[in-house]
């Protein structure tokens, strides 16, 4: 009863609304002020459908089920799939498939998504960022091999909390109109003596000072900008988005330009939430030789402030982070959402586990992330790498 009632709370229960505006949990204790504000916005988003895009999904395989599976599908790890409708429209759909399985959602926070793998009480983790390398570590010496990691959803354009993609912005009166992903490597971070791949420390991963981009001069502009330093802000590195720039434009690496401001979430006097890219964006916007990354940045952009197109290699071709763009991927710096599981590779997989995760990527669950309107759903290339995963 307990779990059931958990699981009520999770996928939105109204009556709750009250308990968690002074603060209680469901299950006892406090919450902080940044969590009431966080509680409350999420709130406001629940059961709105932000993307109202058809994107053609006539690629994606339907879900035919292989064989009739049964038992609970126990589920710990990112909460906005409960934050909104969406678990329980995959639910409800599988479960027409398959009447005997049942879910038991667990779904609060990414940073228990592995770990939950690794005691055993989850069979399935969303998980709504890059895994970490502690994690994979610490699941390495336990089952020594590493945990599968499935591709389920594209993250949103703009969406806070959705995993929105990535965006770099610039005060408007600043000529630059596009990078790549190596300048960006330049401007934000530093010399380095190598970086991970995977639980593997890479060398080839290293680079020298000379790559160092440090004034607005050393990236082609002149006049009153050529001896300008660039001024960069980002997110406290204890958050999550880092690891998007670790990841995608580090190569692996972790080093920062030591000049980084970093920007956290805070409250305002009155009780609201005050969120890191907001906080950005208004610096920003009094300030020309700055640059800040920020997820999700386009729908709180004031009129001083632009966001640049990207490029994965220099030279081009720079893509505008435009819905389309990101749901394609062909905009660089979209979002993975994953899920995890613990599958033993010298054995097959559990088959309840497998039914479940070939219908997440089937098109009628990509449809049913359309319907939500939050995430973004695959592109039919990804989810044909993503199948032959699970074989």
């Amino acid at each position: 009863m307990e779990n059931n009632s958990r699981r009520k709370l999770i996928l939105g229960s109204v009556a709750s609304l009250p308990l968690l505006a002074m603060g209680k949990l469901a299950y006892g204790g406090e919450k902080s002020e940044i969590d009431i504000a966080r509680d409350r916005m999420i709130e406001g988003k629940r059961f709105k459908v932000y993307y109202k895009n058809k994107f053609n999904l006539e690629g994606l395989p339907r879900y035919q089920p292989r064989q009739k599976v049964s038992g609970t599908i126990r589920m710990w790890g990112a909460n906005y799939f409960t934050d909104s409708p969406l678990a329980s429209y995959w639910e409800n759909e599988f479960r027409k498939w398959h009447p005997d399985v049942k879910f038991d959602f667990h779904l609060r926070s990414s940073q228990h998504a592995i770990s939950s793998l690794i005691y055993g009480v989850s069979d399935i983790s969303p998980l709504g960022r890059q895994i970490t390398n502690a994690e994979r570590l610490a699941f390495q010496r336990e089952f020594n091999y590493q945990p599968l990691g499935i591709i389920c959803v594209t993250g949103s354009q703009t969406l806070s909390g959705w995993n929105p993609a990535i965006g770099i912005f610039v005060n408007k009166k600043n000529p630059i109109a596009h990078l790549s992903l190596e300048q960006l490597d330049g401007i934000f971070g530093a010399e380095r003596s190598g970086g991970w791949s995977g639980i593997q420390w890479d060398e080839s991963i290293a680079r020298g000072p000379e790559k160092n981009i440090r004034s607005w001069g050393e990236l082609g502009l002149t006049g009153e900008w050529k001896d300008k330093p660039i001024r960069i802000k980002g997110y406290t590195l204890k958050y999550n988005f880092p690891d998007e720039i670790h990841t995608k434009v580090f190569k692996g690496g972790f080093k920062w330009n030591e000049k980084l401001q970093e920007y956290s979430n805070k409250t305002n006097a009155d009780g609201s939430l005050y969120i890191a890219a907001q906080q950005m964006m208004d610096d920003l916007a009094k300030d020309p030789y700055a640059i800040a990354y920020i997820a999700g940045g386009i729908s709180i952009m004031p009129p001083q402030v632009k966001v640049l197109a990207l490029s994965e290699k220099d030279g081009g071709p720079y893509v505008e982070p435009t819905i389309e763009n990101i749901q394609n991927r062909s905009y660089p710096m979209y979002a993975d959402v994953f899920m995890f599981t613990n599958r033993d590779p010298s054995k097959p997989m559990a088959p309840k586990e497998k039914e479940f995760l070939r219908y997440i990527l089937s098109r009628e669950a990509q449809e049913q992330v359309m319907r939500d309107g939050k995430y973004l759903p695959l592109t039919a290339e990804v989810v044909r790498e993503e199948l032959k995963k699970l074989e």
